[in-house]
């Protein structure tokens, strides 16, 4: 397993899989293991993966200073792995929380991107926040699923300020596109993989400078793909329509059928959409 050391001097892991160009991969959670994205559907087949263990999770070192799980520190740690691989210019993809990094060191550091893929992404960085009414319109396309009512039960007990570990289970199937075994298993494994004490500091104060972050991207050439599960609560396709805005190259994807983990749902297609892409296709292969 590789490893090098952040700017704090903090030991960082990385996983490689596959041949070809690199990708770097930023997970999500937040601060959950990277193992969760396994190889991205079978992505590694077109690309060489080098997916990052977040400091604190994985087999990343606990660091020194709990501060420094606040995403604007974590882009450093991007930073310094683009360094540690010697790429000049680099592929980045970031999924759900790991877009907020991956959105924020694309603002700081737009040179040294040649594309940007952002995965269900959350929208905190640039300041955007899916309304309830957006969810609600997500939750009411699964009304045909034998969980639906318990599942829109407990997203409404949520609305209202309450909080249970037994409202998230309830509500776990509207995180993906098939309530199969492997979503199952996913939605099981996510608890032990996230290091909580980081994501209790993952957005602290000062996380953040949207408007600073926006204007940045406003100005960022790199071709960009944001792509959106059809049916992902946690990330509705409107609102990632809003974040593609923010860039002036910037592609929506809408996956069918797929939720919040769309390699998960149908793996081909997700691989296609991406591979495509970062292959400069997207367009023609989309038609």
């Amino acid at each position: 397993m590789p490893v090098f050391r952040a700017g704090d001097g903090t030991e960082l892991a990385y996983h490689v899989q596959g041949d070809g160009a690199p990708l770097v991969c930023l997970p999500g959670g937040p601060m959950r293991d990277s193992v969760y994205l396994g190889d991205l559907g079978g992505l590694s087949a077109s690309r060489r993966l080098v997916i990052l263990d977040l400091r604190g999770t994985g087999q990343s070192a606990v660091p020194a200073d709990p501060a420094s799980y606040r995403c604007d520190r974590l882009v450093d740690d991007v930073a310094a792995l683009q360094d540690h691989l010697g790429l000049d210019r680099m592929d980045l993809l970031g999924h759900s929380a790991g877009a907020n990094i991956a959105a924020m060191y694309a603002a700081r550091h737009p040179s040294l991107e040649s594309k940007l893929a952002l995965v269900a992404p959350s929208t905190r960085a640039v300041g955007l926040q899916p309304t309830s009414e957006m969810r609600r319109e997500i939750i009411n396309l699964r009304r045909g699923e034998p969980w639906f009512r318990e599942a829109a039960a407990a997203f409404e007990r949520l609305q209202a300020g309450s909080e249970t570990e037994e409202g998230w289970e309830a509500m776990a199937p509207l995180f993906y596109g098939r309530w199969d075994a492997i979503a199952q298993a996913d939605a099981a494994a996510n608890e032990e993989q996230v290091n909580e004490e980081a994501a209790g500091l993952f957005a602290g104060p000062g996380a953040f400078e949207p408007e600073v972050t926006r204007a940045a991207l406003a100005a960022f050439t790199p071709p960009v793909l944001v792509l959106a599960g059809e049916v992902d609560v946690n990330t509705p396709p409107r609102i990632a329509a809003e974040l593609a805005a923010v860039f002036p190259d910037a592609t929506l994807a809408v996956q069918p059928g797929a939720g919040h983990y769309p390699w998960l749902d149908d793996p081909a297609w997700f691989t296609s959409a991406v591979a495509a892409f970062l292959d400069e296709g997207f367009a023609a292969a989309a038609e």
